[in-house]
């Protein structure tokens, strides 16, 4: 059995989603390709080659595979499909667009957003917003996977596998047209270690990042929202946390003013080390906390920022 994993990665690195994909593709085979994608990717396939347990990276490198187009995602690997039992991608946005595309081309049923590799052919993924466990078993010949990389741990570097170039695929009826990035000093809120998240309580976009930066800036964290301060306009759509957003699983997580909703706790329930900061002693986030504090946060973040120093 063989698996190709398609690989995240920001151009000249590879994100660790691609080694915790490695890792679920380890337990399905030993004989593991990563396949990297992109304009000018030579450094994010070295880097992927260093990965242990890969066996060899497939380069595609060119124009049309510049920007991720989920069309030329899918044209890229159809002729490569045919060497792999199963394909993986992490479940982010990314890996959301273009899996489908491909499942539906090679007429298999996608297999989305899985937390453990029972055997080859039997899948643990989350349901009803995290709240129960579906053990799925596949029939198909093939397999397309998205990999939730928070329920796997990142395979470690060490490797020296080969890189070989592919032939990159060609999307004639899809054009790029343009993209707006959020730039940031501050850690990717998917891939950070610390995490400060700020609730509807807070009351305005002022008062959310008044908050919120000063601690974030103090920690070296991202900043995250729950969905509530999101559609109420006090923070961009990239810092939703949750089933509707980001899913993320941090050293540490600190709520501040958030409620809890299931929402909200599908998207960080898994982080290590969860400290929540809110006024309701009812509030379901304490549910989840490893540490609670009852209290109103116009009060406990200025103590925490003097403990801070």
């Amino acid at each position: 059995m063989a698996v190709l994993v398609i690989a995240d990665h920001d151009g000249s690195t590879v994100r660790d989603t691609t080694n915790k994909t490695v890792t679920a593709a380890l337990a399905l085979s030993s004989d593991v390709d990563v396949l990297v994608l992109g304009k000018g990717v030579q450094a994010a396939a070295d880097a992927a080659a260093r990965i242990s347990g890969v066996r060899k990276v497939l380069l595609a490198d060119g124009e049309a595979v510049g920007h991720g187009l989920a069309e030329a995602v899918e044209a890229t690997v159809l002729p490569l499909a045919a060497g792999y039992d199963a394909i993986l991608t992490p479940a982010n946005t990314d890996g959301k667009n273009f899996a489908p595309r491909i499942a539906a081309k090679l007429d298999v049923a996608p297999i989305s957003d899985i937390v453990e590799v029972v055997s080859a052919d039997t899948f643990v993924r989350p349901i009803y917003a995290g709240n129960a466990l579906e053990t799925v078993q596949s029939a198909d010949a093939k397999k397309v996977i998205t990999v939730r990389p928070t329920a796997f741990a990142a395979a470690a570097e060490g490797g020296s596998a080969p890189v070989e170039s592919v032939a990159a695929g060609e999307a004639p009826k899809t054009a790029f047209v343009s993209e707006e990035m959020v730039k940031s000093d501050r850690p990717e809120l998917g891939a950070a270690k610390i995490i400060v998240s700020g609730g509807r309580a807070l009351g305005s976009a002022d008062e959310f990042h008044a908050v919120m930066e000063p601690l974030a800036d103090k920690l070296g964290a991202a900043i995250g929202a729950s969905r509530a301060a999101v559609d109420a306009g006090y923070a961009p759509n990239d810092y939703q946390v949750g089933q509707t957003g980001k899913v993320v699983a941090p050293q540490l997580y600190i709520a501040i003013g958030i409620s809890g909703a299931i929402q909200h706790l599908a998207g960080m329930k898994d982080s290590k080390t969860i400290v929540a900061i809110n006024k309701d002693p009812d509030a379901p986030i304490f549910q989840v906390a490893d540490y609670g504090l009852v209290a109103d946060y116009k009060t406990a973040v200025p103590e925490l920022m003097a403990a801070l120093g």
